[in-house]
């Protein structure tokens, strides 16, 4: 028998969602082991000692931490659908481009959305700008890597089901249908890929989250946008 797979995570968390959503493209069964983020556990401080974040990808008797890690773990260690391309020069591009996400995109994403005033203005800009070049990345496919979900959709899934979610929360839109259809259009085709469905997240779960949390979310976007 093969190890059992369990991940410590969140519902409302997409870095735990990237692993689910890896898992549940390779046809791996695991259990996922609900994190309480404001309180964290012993298991999660015990297995993710230097970051005390979640994911925590626990497989047998080995923990493996942060998700773009994981991610490829999950795509090494399990049989199923590639994840990252096969070309060593794509897999190289994926790579880029999910660092682009994690270290261009992410915080002005979270800031362009829980801040205010002229602070939100000016980060929406900045957001907009990167985003122009990432809507280049999909104009003439249906997801990143061509017509099936790969690596860089799961790595991208801010984009996804979070979207929606963090617009209806805060009121906010910067990711513009006009603007930026085919990000949309893949935003689309992401929450409807069937084999991501046992892994999406409830909307109105994850709606009712983020609203009971709307105030420690923008105190922490408020002191972040300050760095």
């Amino acid at each position: 028998m093969s190890p059992p797979v369990r991940i410590i995570g969140h519902f409302a968390s997409p870095f735990a969602h990237r692993v689910e959503a890896a898992l549940c493209l390779k046809g791996v069964p695991y259990e996922l082991i609900q994190e309480d983020l404001f309180n964290k556990s012993e298991l999660l401080l015990t297995n993710n000692p230097v970051h005390k974040k979640v994911p925590v990808l626990l497989h047998g008797d080995h923990a493996i931490c942060e998700s773009l890690v994981i991610l490829e773990y999950v795509d090494e260690a399990f049989d199923g659908q590639p994840l990252l391309p096969i070309d060593s020069y794509d897999r190289a591009m994926a790579r880029f481009w999910a660092n682009f996400m994690d270290n261009k995109l992410l915080k002005l994403f979270w800031l362009a959305h829980w801040t205010e005033g002229e602070v939100q203005k000016a980060l929406a800009k900045d957001l907009k700008e990167n985003l122009e070049l990432l809507e280049a990345q999909l104009r003439g496919k249906r997801f990143f890597g061509g017509d099936t979900v790969g690596y860089l959709d799961v790595v991208y899934c801010w984009f996804g089901p979070w979207l929606k979610v963090v617009e209806e929360v805060t009121g906010v839109t910067v990711v513009d249908e006009s603007e930026y259809p085919a990000l949309r259009q893949w935003e689309r085709d992401y929450n409807s890929c069937e084999a991501l469905k046992p892994c999406m997240p409830d909307k109105d779960q994850v709606v009712a989250y983020y609203t009971e949390n709307m105030k420690r979310y923008k105190m922490y976007a408020n002191a972040w946008a300050q760095q």
